[in-house]
């Protein structure tokens, strides 16, 4: 192994950089390169076979380009959808994202948890399969908020973001019945934990969020263990979209620890 290879973490927009945050404590020394399919955003207003297609199509090119060590598909919609067929393809460890369903009915106390997704997240048999599995005896109220993930992108571009907008992209959840029992709630995005504390004051009351970005980090060190790390660069962010428009985020992501941006 290359101890320049880097792993390539890819989601629609900026959301993944909340596992980025967790990969850079567990592996602070791995060279990374961050892959943005901004052109391609949002993924939640998709069907599957267009967001399979195409999370398929841009990760066998940026395999080919960069001989990544390992992929880590930062996206709930793109993995519960498109992750299977992505293992098929290529032959190098592919981490997915998927809703953090297991620890949040361990955690609920009521037995009632919610799950914040998108309409495609949530609507998967993938999520069926793990309700099925590890929910049950419990109840788990599901709900579509797309118009999360645009509130999450302008909060980390610095725009001011309202409780009242987060408040009515949630709406629907709350309005669920039994929604007063919940206690727990699966942020099954990776853009939702960037508005933790609009979503708390918008709920109104005491609720536990759960999200993967830790146990993915775990999961990526695992793969990893007894690798060697080296840049040879900087770190770096690539988008599909618009090169000024990414830059506009700039000192975002030198939070995180990428210096360069660039167009894919």
């Amino acid at each position: 192994m290359n101890a320049s290879a880097p792993i390539l973490l890819f989601d629609s927009g900026v959301g993944g950089l909340t596992v980025l945050a967790e990969v850079r404590k567990a592996l602070p020394d791995a060279p990374v390169i961050y892959a943005a399919d901004m052109a391609g955003l949002p993924y939640g207003t998709k069907s599957e076979a267009e967001i399979a297609a195409r999370v398929a199509g841009l990760l066998g090119r940026m395999a080919e380009r960069w001989q990544p060590r390992l992929i880590c598909i930062a996206c709930n919609t793109a993995s519960t959808i498109a992750l299977g067929m992505v293992r098929d393809v290529l032959e190098i460890p592919i981490v997915g994202t998927v809703p953090a369903i297991k620890p949040a009915a361990s955690l609920t106390t009521t037995g009632t948890f919610g799950l914040l997704g998108t309409e495609a997240t949530i609507r998967q048999a993938y999520v069926d399969n793990l309700e099925r599995e590890f929910a049950g005896g419990k109840r788990l109220l599901r709900h579509g908020a797309n118009g999360l993930v645009p509130l999450a992108e302008a909060k980390l571009r610095g725009e001011d973001v309202s409780v009242e907008a987060v408040a009515r992209e949630i709406a629907g959840l709350l309005s669920l019945d039994g929604a007063d029992s919940i206690d727990t709630l699966v942020l099954a995005c990776t853009h939702f934990p960037l508005l933790e504390d609009e979503l708390r004051q918008a709920i109104g009351r005491d609720v536990r969020f759960v999200h993967g970005a830790e146990g993915i980090a775990r999961r990526v060190a695992y793969l990893t263990q007894g690798q060697s790390f080296e840049r040879d660069g900087p770190d770096r962010a690539v988008t599909t979209g618009d090169l000024a428009d990414f830059h506009r985020l700039a000192s975002t992501f030198a939070r995180y620890g990428i210096e360069r941006l660039e167009k894919f």
